[in-house]
């Protein structure tokens, strides 16, 4: 079957991130079709608007948007259905029905998700630690940590590190490495959530090479040799389990998919420490 392409507008009177994250979610879902997008953010104005149509009238398609201005969202969907296309507003739909449920009052100002609140600062300072403690990295804090990962070379440690800084989670990674003791201060920490994170042989040995292509290296090495690696993740996964830590197999998650199990696993923590 042939691959169907059409145009996808996104216009924002923010930064766009939340709709193109929407959009990007929504086109996953079909095998034949790809999206051509076309991405407007912090359109506040007419003038702003008046840019948008113009693209928009040479290449018609369906339009998702965000905007708190009645009146400019009014005009943009008045001119979609001039062309006979679909257009959305994300977040209407649900902000109505919880200010109904809540009988609170719907604030109408633009960017409010992304003011310089706690929360915002909390992501921040969140990132430092996550860059401070990268890789074993800034012994001395690390029960500062909501969570540790501990795994084998390349099994997504510092990514999945900073993915969860952006969520708000101070999080560290140390490497396992065999015949190299781990250090007292992780094998003694109370606060932190540890978890191990491992993945198949066979699919780290393919990362490595790569890994070792891209510096130019040539040379074969235990590093990338398939028994040293999988009694490399044997020892590893046993380790793990005589700690008791958790284990997260990401040979075939992204790093979204590990983020999100290891914030169950934060989440089921908090929990117990509640009751």
């Amino acid at each position: 079957m042939s691959l169907k392409q059409f145009h996808l507008y996104l216009i924002s009177d923010s930064s766009g991130e939340t709709i193109s994250l929407v959009a990007n979610a929504v086109c996953a879902h079909f095998e034949n079709a790809e999206a051509i997008e076309h991405l407007y953010g912090l359109v506040r104005s007419d003038t702003q608007l008046e840019r948008v149509f113009e693209t928009f009238k040479a290449n018609p398609g369906p339009v998702l948007y965000s905007m708190v201005d009645t009146d400019m969202a009014q005009r943009l969907e008045k001119i979609c259905a001039a062309y006979h296309v679909p257009c959305l507003s994300v977040l209407d739909p649900f902000v109505n029905m919880l200010a109904e449920h809540l009988d609170v009052k719907i604030r109408r100002e633009a960017g409010t998700q992304h003011r310089l609140t706690t929360a915002y600062f909390a992501r921040i300072e969140a990132l430092n630690f996550a860059v401070a403690h990268d890789d074993g990295q800034s012994r001395g804090s690390l029960n500062e940590a909501d969570i540790v990962l501990v795994g084998v070379s390349r099994t997504s440690k510092t990514p999945t590190c900073m993915y969860l800084a952006h969520r708000g989670v101070r999080a560290a990674n140390v490497p396992y490495v065999r015949h190299i003791e781990l250090p007292a201060e992780l094998l003694q920490a109370k606060d932190p959530l540890i978890i191990g994170l491992t993945a198949s042989p066979t699919r780290l040995v393919q990362i490595r090479k790569n890994r070792l292509l891209s510096l130019n290296e040539k040379t074969e090495t235990e590093y990338i040799d398939r028994q040293k690696v999988k009694d490399e993740t044997v020892e590893a996964r046993r380790f793990f389990a005589n700690m008791g830590w958790p284990v997260i197999d990401v040979t075939r998650r992204s790093i979204e998919e590990t983020s999100a199990a290891i914030l169950n696993l934060l989440e089921e923590k908090k929990a117990g420490k509640d009751r």
